[in-house]
């Protein structure tokens, strides 16, 4: 079996945050079936898995041979802290028992799974998933993933004004996971300013819920460290004004700093994230920015009582 997803991350629109109980509701994508809601450690809600029927190519061809994939990918939005919206889409991918579509009902009945017609080969299915160049025919995960991230957005009520000097791209995770019998330790990849790509080869037997919400989080912290990193670059320290750079990182201050809290969802997630942090070392970079961003904060605060201090002129 051969897990593959795509995970878009971004803020969510509005002046925010955004409280759970409204939150709720812009997530409630599925008529009828419960909302996930966690108010600890951090406010969490997400919404029902939706399936999405495909038939299409997979992406993989070598020589002659096409591989083509039929089923369903799951789909689902969240909205985390109340001020990030994310959007994912995945599906396990096995081989079809025979070259002839199935009624639909038989697709309908595995709802995450699709079918790979053709002579699928595991290796290849992988190394074209997780191509930063896709077949624009193929398989669109990322698409189906932005298309729940985008119906949150649009149910966000125009109520009040933006968050003041907080514009921040969206990113995009594509996570592929193998089943092998000699384990290997997650590899993410950072091929542009929005696309990422997670490759990691595990036991069989696990959940793949598990994995797509390890998935998930990865997503949601490399988006925090992309965000505030572009908001220190954005306050040009060192060059512009002390004020202005201090007005330019204060969204980070309010909204996002303290939303860091990586591997809590599971003893999976957290297994799996200790080792991407001992190659890509993403804590080590959020606390570099973080405290950064503090020390000019407290240099703001010192500044100012001793303005305070001062005699009238």
């Amino acid at each position: 079996m051969l897990i593959v997803g795509e995970v878009h991350t971004g803020l969510l629109r509005g002046r925010g945050p955004m409280r759970a109980s409204d939150a709720a509701l812009l997530v409630d994508l599925v008529a009828g079936e419960p909302v996930l809601r966690l108010d600890r450690p951090r406010a969490y809600v997400r919404s029902p898995d939706r399936p999405v029927g495909v038939d299409c190519p997979l992406g993989a061809a070598a020589s002659a041979r096409q591989v083509r994939g039929i089923g369903t990918v799951l789909q689902r939005a969240a909205v985390v802290g109340g001020h990030i919206v994310q959007g994912t889409a995945w599906a396990a991918l096995t081989p079809a028992t025979g070259s002839a579509r199935e009624p639909w009902s038989h697709y309908l009945a595995r709802p995450g799974v699709i079918e790979a017609v053709g002579r699928a080969r595991p290796a290849e299915l992988a190394d074209a998933f997780a191509a930063p160049a896709r077949d624009p025919a193929a398989l669109d995960l990322g698409e189906i993933a932005g298309r729940a991230s985008d119906v949150v957005q649009s149910a966000v009520p125009a109520d009040g004004r933006p968050r003041e000097r907080l514009r921040l791209p969206r990113t995009r995770l594509r996570f592929v996971i193998e089943q092998a019998e000699t384990p290997g330790p997650p590899r993410l990849t950072v091929h542009d300013d929005q696309l990422r790509v997670l490759r990691v080869a595990l036991p069989a037997g696990i959940e793949p819920r598990r994995l797509v919400a390890f998935g998930e989080d990865l997503a949601l912290h490399d988006w925090l460290l992309t965000s505030v990193n572009s908001l220190v670059e954005r306050a040009e320290l060192g060059i512009l004004p002390f004020d202005e750079s201090l007005r330019r990182l204060r969204p980070a201050v309010q909204h996002l700093l303290h939303l860091w809290l990586p591997g809590r969802r599971s003893d999976l997630a957290r297994d799996l994230w200790e080792q991407v942090e001992r190659r890509d070392a993403l804590s080590d970079q959020w606390k570099l920015l973080r405290d950064r961003i503090r020390d000019l904060v407290a240099l703001a605060a010192v500044d100012a009582r001793s303005n305070q201090g001062e005699p009238a002129r």
